[in-house]
């Protein structure tokens, strides 16, 4: 990471002609991850092929026209929207550095850029924890670069072969052993979650799903009145918030969980899946959802992709429509109700538009969750109407 320390970067991306607006969209989306990493994008490149080279991501030309510019302009960020292979790596470690420490390139694919991101995001012991493993799992195959970094940390000889060969087996056995460790520590973290878990009784449980940074995070806030961290960058909440809240006379647990993305790396959403326990056992979801966003069907696409994943595709869902005073404001003329019939359509009985910064219908969200929280409320103890417990009518303006 480079935080405080803003860096250039190259972003390389392959797509098709007709996929262009596509192939864009998630190079604006690379180069926010970026710029949260603290690097500032000053190039991208793009070449229209079916699939990526086998040997270093793009061709032999586009790689020359992408060297070329690394050199003239000094950059030493190069940023692969999608996963570069072990053999990839180690070819483009070879093309880009040999010319000793001071021209060293650092190569990232976008699963090593978002697991730097969420290893300094991380707050909590189990979420760094989580990190670490996925990031370890993720590194572990492609230890030839690690060694080049590792080797620039130790003062860089440049040495080749023989003893940087006997380095990385030593990294790569220090490297199983801190998995190992960090397996049994997450195994301690997941015990005692489990117990917080079990604590919290029988109360209603409602969770914030969504893309990263729709407003999951100011939503919260709207909806607890807490302060949890909301920001215009991508990841900004890694670990998971959970507040308790009460509607009328009627309390429930909201929390906020990390955001998800496209290609989010395989290893992070395994160790992050305890965490993601808040999600699995809700009795109700707020998919939260940028409506403004001119992909926002697809970021949509991805969040249900991963909560079928997860095993949570059944759970109750209210589909949150925010920013549509943004929306609105680029599409005058657009109509809310047939929009809300679409979606209803596609499956989603709850559809709200709402807006987190204006605080459009957000009363109209509190008055929706209330009732689906009553409904579950009954479920769970069905006695009490029986029992002659009575419900708070909904306080008018809370």
């Amino acid at each position: 990471m480079t935080q405080g320390n803003k860096q250039l970067a190259i972003l390389v991306a392959i797509g098709q002609p007709q996929q262009a607006d596509e192939t864009k969209e998630h190079l604006d989306e690379l180069a926010f991850l970026a710029e949260t990493a603290g690097i500032t994008t000053i190039k991208r490149f793009v070449q229209h092929l079916a699939q990526p080279d086998s040997r270093t991501f793009v061709g032999k030309g586009k790689l020359e026209e992408i060297k070329t510019f690394v050199i003239v302009e000094k950059v030493r960020n190069l940023i692969f929207d999608d996963d570069l292979t072990p053999s990839q790596l180690r070819n483009l470690e070879r093309e880009f550095n040999t010319k000793g420490d001071e021209s060293n390139v650092r190569i990232y694919d976008r699963s090593l850029l978002i697991l730097d991101i969420f290893l300094w995001r991380a707050q909590t012991a189990q979420a760094r924890t989580q990190v670490e493993l996925a990031r370890n799992q993720y590194l572990l195959p492609r230890l030839t670069r690690m060694w080049t970094h590792l080797e620039r940390q130790r003062g860089g000889t440049g040495t080749r072969g023989g003893a940087g060969e006997r380095e990385i087996e030593t990294d790569r056995r220090n490297i199983r052993n801190q998995i190992t460790i960090l397996k049994e520590r997450l195994k301690k973290i997941e015990k005692q979650q489990l117990t917080q878990r079990k604590s919290r009784g029988t109360i209603v449980r409602v969770a914030l799903v969504g893309y990263t940074n729709v407003g999951k995070s100011t939503l919260m806030n709207l909806l607890s009145g807490s302060g949890v961290l909301a920001e215009n960058k991508l990841f900004a909440t890694v670990d998971a918030t959970v507040r308790k809240v009460t509607f009328g006379n009627i309390p429930f647990l909201l929390s906020d969980t990390v955001g998800f993305i496209r290609k989010l790396p395989h290893h992070l959403i395994e160790s992050f899946k305890s965490t993601l326990d808040e999600v699995r056992e809700a009795d109700l979801l707020l998919h939260v959802v940028d409506v403004a966003h001119p992909f926002h069907d697809n970021q949509l696409a991805v969040v249900s992709d991963t909560l079928q994943e997860l095993g949570a595709a059944n759970i109750v869902t209210v589909l949150v429509l925010n920013k549509v005073d943004l929306y609105l404001k680029a599409n005058p003329d657009a109509n809310l109700d047939e929009m809300k019939g679409y979606y209803r359509q596609a499956g989603y009985e709850h559809v709200i538009f709402v807006s987190a910064a204006t605080g459009y219908n957000i009363l109209e969200l509190k008055k929706l969750i209330f009732e689906e929280v009553k409904k579950k409320h009954l479920q769970i103890f069905p006695n009490f109407l029986k029992d002659g417990y009575v419900f708070s009518p909904w306080p008018e303006g809370q």
